[in-house]
């Protein structure tokens, strides 16, 4: 390789690699998340706790201000959305990211939260591809992470380039793949 086409190659592989820097780490946290869904939801976290309520709730006193008391009293900021007496006459609160389910005889609440999980909520939605336009620029990120691989390969010369040990890793990192797919595709 002549000396301007490897100064080429490498300010090709060094733009391109700063250029999709975030890119890289947004689909790789993704992807851990998303290799692990068995394991975790990666979007959600689910929060639940137990209170107890002192009053002995009825029909007749219990209405939508006094749920939205209670909601204030456990220190739940979310919007109060509605409540309704289930068939075993308990009490569930709806608010915006949870409920609450007040169980009358032993006055024993339990409450569910549910939200975002900070950071891979939002890069595994760009992971799930939003609309067009960012699968557009995904399918960029795609062709150069090509670029930036076939780019890498000819970075180094000598024994520590392709002429040796670059040889020896990548027909390693080939072989691992294709050994996977006999096993379990084929």
């Amino acid at each position: 390789m002549g000396k301007a086409l490897r100064k080429f190659n490498r300010a090709t592989h060094r733009d391109l690699g700063y250029f999709f820097v975030g890119m890289i780490i947004i689909y790789s946290l993704s992807g851990i998340a998303i290799n692990h869904l068995d394991d975790w939801n990666p979007n959600y976290v689910l929060n639940s706790w137990t209170k107890k309520v002192e009053q002995v709730y009825t029909e007749s006193n219990f209405d939508s201000q006094t749920a939205k008391d209670l909601l204030k009293e456990w220190k739940i900021n979310d919007r109060y959305r509605k409540f309704y007496w289930n068939t075993d006459g308990d009490i569930k609160i709806f608010f915006k990211n949870g409920t609450a389910l007040i169980d009358v005889e032993t006055k024993n609440v339990f409450i569910e939260t549910l939200g975002r999980r900070p950071v891979f909520h939002a890069v595994n939605w760009l992971h799930y591809n939003p609309n067009a336009y960012w699968t557009w620029f995904s399918d960029i990120f795609a062709g150069a992470l090509i670029i930036l691989s076939i780019t890498g390969m000819f970075i180094l010369r000598g024994p520590t380039g392709l002429k040796w040990r670059g040889t020896i890793l990548i027909g390693a990192g080939l072989l691992i793949p294709a050994i996977y797919l006999i096993i379990f595709y084929f």
